[in-house]
């Protein structure tokens, strides 16, 4: 279910709206009537999709050169 609900309403209930998420709910919040952000369920399991898959496979064969000993996902975010 997609609900709407305003940036003030938000700001108020957060919690609320957290809590909609979780349970597979989509929100949407809006700033003066213009859909600004997206309340959304975290699925455990990602899709790797084949665009995915070959973009992770071009970054890994850029970075080879770089002498990083480990690079995986994670040590994207570490630096």
């Amino acid at each position: 279910m997609k609900q709407q609900i305003t940036l003030r309403e938000a700001n108020q209930h957060l919690s609320r709206y957290i809590e909609a998420a979780t349970q597979g709910n989509e929100v949407v919040i809006t700033k003066r009537g213009k859909p600004v952000a997206k309340l959304v369920p975290i699925t455990a399991e990602q899709t790797v999709t084949p665009e995915r898959q070959a973009a992770w496979e071009k970054l890994q064969s850029s970075a080879s050169g770089l002498n990083i000993d480990k690079f995986d996902r994670d040590a994207c975010y570490e630096r």
